[in-house]
């Protein structure tokens, strides 16, 4: 395999903004007389805002209490709270490992693009200092279908210029996984509860160039066995 783009997902890859979401989707549940807890930030873990809403309230036994333009209002008030937490983002928000290895992404000519539902990924990167590690950033606004459907990372092959085959994929919920997968994309996963993942690792601390070098040898040397 030649490798010529790994391509992210945002939160709980590059960074942790979880519990941002977190507080900003708390509150604005409370607002509508629901409670929601930490089980239910893990289950909106890698989806849109829409959908992430369309959980909470039939969690809540609202689902059919809002009309679409209400809901609309109440997913605005939720992203007007999470972009006002972002201002305490910092370079120092970037999970271990990372920086380290986008530099050598850079250094190997290798790029890097970002596959995120995060309709902020850009504000992210730039409060990060990051918008220049990556080569292309997939635009969550254009996406129809979201992950597990593959639409977002061929959006990310498109505009990084290469094809699924090139590319490895790096996902921390199980929704971009089979995502990966079904692109045809090598995936690697993080945390301890994913599936069908090429390569796992529990923390992105283990993402080094050394683990992605071993994986494409191992995948080489499977393929050659299997012809």
């Amino acid at each position: 395999m030649m490798l010529k783009a790994l391509i992210f997902d945002l939160d709980g890859v590059i960074t942790d903004t979880a519990h941002l979401h977190f507080l900003a989707w708390k509150s604005v549940a409370a607002e509508l007389g629901i409670a929601i807890d930490e089980r239910m930030n893990h289950a909106l873990k890698g989806i849109s805002r829409m959908a992430s809403l369309e959980r909470i309230l039939q969690f809540g036994g609202k689902a059919t209490t809002f009309s679409e333009t209400q809901k609309i209002v109440i997913a605005t008030r939720k992203n007007e709270r999470y972009v006002a937490l972002l201002s305490s983002l910092g370079p120092d928000a970037i999970l271990p490992g990372i920086a380290p290895l986008l530099a050598e992404l850079k250094k190997r000519g290798i790029k890097a693009g970002l596959a995120s539902a995060s309709l902020n990924a850009p504000r992210i990167l730039a409060s990060l200092n990051l918008l220049d590690a990556f080569d292309f950033c997939a635009d969550a606004s254009r996406i129809t279908h979201p992950k597990p459907h593959p639409e977002i990372f061929l959006a990310a092959c498109t505009g990084l210029g290469v094809v699924p085959e090139e590319c490895i994929g790096v996902e921390d919920a199980q929704a971009g996984i089979d995502a990966i997968n079904v692109c045809g994309m090598l995936s690697i996963g993080i945390g301890a509860s994913l599936n069908n993942a090429g390569l796992l690792l529990s923390s992105t601390e283990e993402l080094t160039w050394a683990r992605i070098a071993g994986l494409l040898d191992y995948t080489d040397k499977a393929t050659a066995v299997n012809r």
